[in-house]
């Protein structure tokens, strides 16, 4: 049967009409950038940071899109993943991410026993991989990596840190010559606990400090006992820990019952950084412990950082404790914010404008042109990746951390000296639950 006028124009507007549809779909999907997120959501190390620095990272993004996204054209679309604190789940969502949503770029990434894996097969399938938050020197140390980045500081630096404040104050505060300090270091065997623990021992030999003891043990143990005893048999001066929420818990509980005393104990960030949750278990316990970590955001003085970020700091910390609820806002919430600020603002609009794309290999390329100077970055570091060919390929070379004491509700960042807002306590003093 013959087509009529008619029914040939109805079908002629009707593929017109689906055409006209698909380009639509085309267009809004050209104009967004999906962005995988991997952090453990649920499981030991959600409570331990993981969620807080998945909250800043999404805050970073609020905050691009509502001014209309990169480079004021292009959303931001996230795909959270959940890697359930499970090494092998982590790097399943991230083959799922890449394979099956098609992501180009994963951001995230709490745990290094997570992030030394992940940046392996990541790197594989020429992927980006930006990590905000797990700190192992293990992830680049001479793996010459080329599509995986970290602004982030790594372990090597919380033993300079540790050893940079002892030499500053042990005759002033202790009367003792740094050689005479005893110091053990104790660590979550994972390759966190281990990077810490690795550097702290290189720094302290190089400073002349007495190790008396150094040891690792699993981070899900589920007694600490033997270690303690370890520990009271040593009679360190100084401890540092490296060691997560559910294990930092259980030691300083086991400490307390058994009567371990010791002059100062540094944290390495991870748990000791998540202070209401061992504020809410240790009360005034754990006042005046000294916690190693890239500074949270707003413990900074303001005029010392680039115009705007004061502003910018300040919305992030209202924004952090309207979505929680929460009065502390814990440096991970700054990690997950500030890592993620960066990409989408010196980054990836780079990127786009330089290199003509969003492909991982602009954004490589659009990563090594950054040069942001200290004091550019929220957390107060500037930003400059080590390029391919050195031995912390991908690392940022200008990240620093602090040394923060706290009291209370109050916590200052004691070291290093020139950006310090507090005089340091040291050592415990005598009425301390842990006191010498």
């Amino acid at each position: 049967m013959p087509t009529s006028r008619r029914q040939l124009l109805k079908g002629t507007a009707a593929a017109a009409a689906t055409l006209s549809l698909d380009w639509t779909r085309a267009q809004a999907q050209a104009e967004n950038l999906r962005i995988g997120l991997i952090y453990d959501l649920t499981g030991p190390f959600a409570a331990g940071g993981s969620v807080a620095s998945s909250i800043g990272a999404q805050i970073a993004i609020d905050l691009v899109n509502e001014k209309g996204g990169i480079g004021g054209k292009t959303k931001i679309v996230s795909v959270p993943a959940d890697s359930q604190s499970k090494a092998d789940v982590a790097i399943n969502e991230a083959e799922r991410l890449i394979s099956q949503e098609k992501i180009d770029i994963i951001n995230g990434v709490y745990s290094s026993a997570h992030a030394v894996p992940m940046a392996a097969k990541v790197e594989q399938q020429k992927k980006i991989l930006w990590i905000t938050t797990a700190v192992s020197t293990a992830v680049f140390k001479d793996k010459n990596l080329q599509y995986v980045f970290r602004a982030q500081i790594h372990s090597d630096q919380y033993g300079q840190a540790f050893v940079g404040f002892l030499a500053e104050h042990a005759k002033g505060k202790l009367g003792m010559e740094p050689k005479e300090v005893k110091v053990a270091l104790i660590h979550e065997d994972g390759p966190y606990g281990v990077g810490v623990a690795a550097a702290d021992e290189a720094y302290a030999k190089e400073a002349g400090l007495q190790i008396v003891l150094k040891e690792g043990y699993s981070a899900s143990a589920p007694d600490l006992s033997v270690l303690v005893t370890k520990l009271k048999r040593a009679k360190a001066d100084v401890i540092s820990h490296a060691g997560y929420n559910p294990d930092i818990t259980l030691l300083l509980r086991q400490a307390r019952e058994s009567g371990l005393r010791f002059k100062m104990l540094f944290g390495n960030g991870a748990g000791y950084s998540q202070l209401d949750k061992l504020r809410a278990t240790f009360g005034t316990d754990i006042d005046n412990f000294c916690n190693i970590d890239p500074v949270p955001a707003q413990l900074l003085d303001p005029s010392k950082l680039a115009p705007g970020l004061g502003d910018l700091i300040k919305t992030m910390v209202t924004r952090y404790q309207a979505k929680t609820g929460a009065t502390d806002v814990p440096p991970h919430c700054s990690m997950g914010f500030n890592q993620t600020w960066v990409l989408l603002n010196n980054v990836l609009p780079v990127a786009k404008e330089k290199y003509g794309s969003f492909d991982p290999e602009a954004i490589r390329k659009a990563a090594l042109d950054v040069d942001i100077p200290p004091g550019g970055t929220i957390q107060g570091y500037g930003v400059k990746f080590f390029p391919p060919g050195t031995p912390l390929s991908g690392q940022n070379e200008r990240s620093t951390p602090v040394v923060m004491q706290n009291a209370g509700e109050h916590i200052s960042v004691v070291w290093p000296t020139n950006i310090r807002t507090q005089d340091p306590v040291f050592p415990l003093p005598k009425g301390s639950t842990y006191g010498a």
